[in-house]
């Protein structure tokens, strides 16, 4: 086990590196924007941008550049500082972080309670009406765009303009640690817009499984060995059909994690998702650059803890 684990390890940062030299050769080497032009301002001197590009070490070779972008990393977690505010970006990233974390740990939550059930009646009550409604409810949620369904969701259930005043209106986030309160009433219909779709998947997804388990032959000894069917539904089939969903999960809250860029545009959350896209925008490299490598670090260090605790689950994958 042991060996596996430094397998993993050894290949997430073989893994991490390549992402970072992707990164670092579609901001410097590909067509875009001159950096040192945009911090120039309109209608730059050529000596003024000669003496940011000899600022920022634009003017260096490519590996020399590549070089330090590394070493700034790994010595000091460093992504050096934006070109349009000159703020640091490690602090502006890391300021997002918990309004990111916030969003998307407590979509999961929802996504998996809202999904696992359903998917689970769905395939005990298989060929019903509830299994249809329930497939069908989970196409429409599935099939609806996220920024859509938020701002229909805004519009019916907002406290400012909603027809149906029930939760906070865009906007209105805060800390956890300044008020938990209005943190969590800010969050709710951000949760449930987000977990909309992942919770129409996770339901399929789990009604596939779970009926693909219930025909194995270890379900029909236990039904004939005069288990209770509760028994043999959550203790055996649900047991087995979950395995496959770890993985899925990992690889989606990593992705969240991430940023969740049109829940936060939409809903105007602090996240990393909207400053990237302001970032984007804006042509500031550093800050694209450090939110598209914390979002690949949260993946690939989802996908580790995944492989982790498949591997307990499920033994045979260590080999």
């Amino acid at each position: 086990m042991l060996a596996y684990i430094i397998r993993r390890l050894l290949w997430s940062v073989v893994l991490l590196l390549v992402v970072s030299l992707v990164i670092f050769l579609i901001f410097f080497i590909l067509p875009t924007a001159d950096p040192a032009e945009l911090r120039a301002g309109r209608n730059p001197d050529p000596e003024l941008v000669a003496a940011i590009e000899a600022q920022l070490g634009l003017n260096r070779p490519f590996y020399v550049q590549y070089f330090f972008f590394i070493r700034d990393i790994v010595t000091e977690f460093n992504f050096g500082r934006s070109y349009q505010n000159n703020v640091d970006v490690r602090e502006e990233i890391f300021s997002r972080i918990p309004a990111t974390a916030s969003l998307a740990l407590g979509a999961a939550f929802v996504w998996l309670v809202i999904g696992l059930l359903i998917g689970i009646l769905s395939a005990v009550k298989r060929g019903t009406i509830l299994d249809r409604l329930a497939m069908g409810a989970a196409l429409v949620g599935i099939s609806a765009p996220v920024y859509w369904l938020g701002l229909v969701s805004i519009y019916l259930f907002s406290n400012d303009i909603g027809r149906f005043p029930i939760f906070e209106p865009p906007g209105t986030y805060v800390a956890i640690t300044e008020d938990p309160t209005q943190w969590l009433k800010s969050l709710l219909l951000p949760w449930l817009v987000l977990a909309t779709a992942f919770a129409a998947v996770y339901a399929r997804f789990m009604r596939s499984n779970l009926l693909e388990v219930m025909g194995e032959d270890y379900i029909r000894t236990g039904r004939a060995k005069g288990l209770k069917e509760r028994a043999v539904v959550f203790r055996h089939g649900v047991r087995a059909a979950i395995t496959p969903i770890v993985t899925i999960f990992g690889l989606d809250l990593g992705i969240l994690l991430g940023g969740a860029i049109l829940t936060e545009s939409v809903f105007n959350i602090p996240g990393i998702g909207r400053t990237a896209f302001d970032a984007i925008s804006k042509g500031d490299i550093p800050i694209v650059q450090g939110t598209v490598i914390i979002g690949a670090t949260a993946i690939i260090l989802l996908n580790l803890i995944v492989d982790i605790v498949y591997a307990f689950i499920d033994p045979r994958v260590r080999y």
